[in-house]
């Protein structure tokens, strides 16, 4: 199988393309910069993808989109996160479906449990509504950016990804330095629902959909979602660190602004991985969050 990634050189890309080769898949990733041999060169902002490039894969996986977190919102960095994963996926999903069988006929498409927005203590699946906010808008209008490949008749599937545990990058690096010093805790009340999953967990899943005859949105979850304080008291624990000093709402808001603060940090979502685990049969190598921060720091 030959699988094209966009966002090859990102956490989640990086990850995926050590892991397919090493399991014998052939990847070409499609790159913003001069492709070197064996890569397909793109430039979504200007629209520029060869569709005769994508003829030789199987699959595509696309990642590509603008940092989340890079970044204070202000309304240009918005319409930049926008833009990065509308035009994009577009971009990918028209070219795909302008060569009809003659081009890879399966899509996994990036998403995020963002769709949700925020829930409470609301346990959500595949089935439930999407809800307010930003992060919400933007899952909305990535998912809905596929239209072209699906009306083709091309296999889509949307990867609703949680928070991805690794030590190479994402939430959990920038939270190591603090919670090694003993200076870590809850965010706020703590009372918010984190949904994580481990970086091979991440890309067994994601390996895992490039064959299963599976379509439409897939949370890539772990089956044990946490709260906040829940997740810091595991992970001062796995640590051998102390975890009482929570961090009060007004720093990471004065830091990060309050809408940026307000979706990465405060809000949350309760989510049940269905698609995997019920229709796909899928099995989870770090079911708990003990086992996976375990795994991921080597502990």
């Amino acid at each position: 199988m030959n699988v094209g990634i966009t966002g090859s050189s990102g956490l989640i890309g990086t990850a995926l393309t050590s892991h397919l080769r090493a399991s014998g898949r052939r990847v070409s990733p499609i790159v913003r910069r001069e492709p070197a041999p064996g890569e397909i060169g793109w430039d979504p902002s200007a629209g520029r993808l060869d569709p005769g490039d994508l003829e030789p894969l199987d699959a595509i996986v696309h990642l590509a989109g603008a940092g989340i977190g890079d970044h204070r919102w202000t309304d240009e960095y918005k319409q930049t996160l926008l833009d990065s994963r509308v035009d994009g996926t577009s971009l990918i999903a028209e070219s795909m479906a302008g060569l009809g069988e003659s081009g890879p006929q399966t899509l996994l498409s990036g998403s995020a449990v963002g769709y949700y927005g925020d829930r409470g203590s609301e346990v959500v699946d595949e089935q439930s509504t999407s809800g307010d906010g930003f992060l919400a808008e933007i899952c909305r209008r990535w998912e809905a950016a596929t239209a072209a490949a699906e009306a083709a008749g091309i296999r889509v599937a949307h990867l609703r990804t949680g928070i991805v545990l690794s030590s190479e990058g994402g939430a959990l690096r920038k939270m190591l330095p603090i919670f090694k010093l003993g200076a870590g805790g809850r965010f706020g009340s703590g009372d918010q629902w984190m949904s994580w999953i481990s970086i091979d967990d991440q890309v067994r899943a994601i390996d895992h959909l490039l064959t299963a005859d599976v379509e439409g949105p897939v949370n890539l979850t772990a089956p044990d979602p946490v709260t906040n304080e829940e997740f810091a008291d595991t992970l001062g624990d796995v640590l051998g660190r102390p975890t009482f000093l929570p961090v009060p709402k007004f720093g990471p808001k004065l830091l990060l602004g309050a809408e940026l603060a307000d979706a990465l940090l405060f809000d949350g979502q309760r989510v049940r991985s269905g698609v995997l685990q019920a229709e796909s049969d899928f099995s989870f190598a770090h079911p708990d969050l003990t086992t996976a921060l375990r795994s991921v720091l080597g502990r």
